[in-house]
């Protein structure tokens, strides 16, 4: 069965996919990607691929359009090949924060980057933990949706005491996002009201449950800024919480993200590898914690025709 079977990373998170085809007994296939003259992209596919289940393994992170440009092409290069099945492998999928219409004039951007895939060739998608479940109602092909919240509830488990533990969501819209955290450890649940002003302008009033004394746990699907976490903490603290953690899947930390969690009274962060962290984004108070086995397991399901969701029963 794995012969037929092929795995291609392009340049966002290529640590990623080796670690899934280190757990799948494969080794990545290769793939040719240079720019012309004129700044194009150039894509080519460096394996026989006619017939061949294929997955391409791309998160859309920094720089997003870039990464999105390669995937397309390489999707498309593929379809050209003859592959009988390309299944776009996409661990953090970025637009699915622009889900809705809620200003004048603007584009559901998760949608149409939806459409973009189908049209370039992919027959299928496996992702993580995206922002908005109805992002997933987006494409007309088969989606496959992981979540990496056991993974991180289980490193909470092992490594915290959870008696006095208590999961907080940052806001409503996270609120199921949380709960599914809070559920998973048995612990109590408190959400945080807050009032976005802007992209990094973040207002938060009081929050909802009993946090005084216990151990707080902000959970979220990605900390982008840390606007929003830094707002938390504070809320928290006036709140009397006695600890503070925090746990993302997506560890997209740009701009001032770093230095706001360096000095920030969060004891530790715990993310996963959906996003590929550069040296320089490395604290001693972040723990990574990788999602390939997962994916892999996902990969070989999909290409044996097993049940993917039979993963987290």
């Amino acid at each position: 069965m794995k012969d037929a079977l092929r795995i291609f990373s392009c340049s966002s998170n290529r640590p990623l996919t080796e670690e899934i085809c280190a757990s799948i007994g494969l080794q990545p296939s290769p793939l040719e990607v240079s720019r012309f003259s004129n700044d194009n992209l150039h894509v080519q596919i460096q394996t026989n691929v006619r017939e061949r289940d294929v997955f391409v393994v791309q998160s859309l992170t920094e720089p997003v359009s870039y990464h999105i440009m390669e995937l397309l092409i390489t999707l498309d290069a593929l379809r050209s090949a003859s592959a009988r099945r390309v299944t776009a492998v996409i661990p953090y999928y970025s637009y699915a924060r622009s889900d809705k219409k809620d200003a004048p004039r603007i584009s559901i951007t998760g949608r149409l980057i939806a459409d973009m895939l189908v049209t370039a060739g992919a027959n299928r998608v496996l992702t993580m933990d995206l922002h908005a479940d109805q992002v997933h109602g987006f494409f007309s092909i088969p989606v496959d949706h992981l979540t990496a919240i056991p993974t991180i509830a289980e490193h909470f488990r092992t490594h915290y005491d959870t008696s006095k533990m208590v999961a907080v969501a940052s806001d409503a819209g996270g609120a199921k996002r949380a709960a599914r955290f809070s559920e998973r450890l048995g612990i109590p649940m408190a959400i945080i009201d807050k009032r976005r002003v802007s992209d990094t302008d973040v207002k938060q009033g009081q929050v909802i449950g009993d946090v005084r004394g216990r151990t707080a746990v902000i959970f979220d699907d990605e900390i982008s800024t840390g606007g929003t976490l830094l707002a938390t903490v504070e809320t928290l603290q006036a709140a009397g919480a006695a600890r503070i953690h925090a746990g993302a899947v997506h560890p997209v930390l740009c701009g001032p993200a770093i230095e706001r969690l360096r000095n920030s009274a969060i004891e530790s962060v715990v993310v996963t590898n959906t996003v590929h962290m550069p040296p320089e984004k490395h604290l001693d108070k972040i723990s990574t914690l990788t999602i390939a086995p997962l994916l892999a397991a996902a990969i070989e399901r999909i290409h044996s025709g097993e049940s993917v969701g039979a993963l987290f029963e």
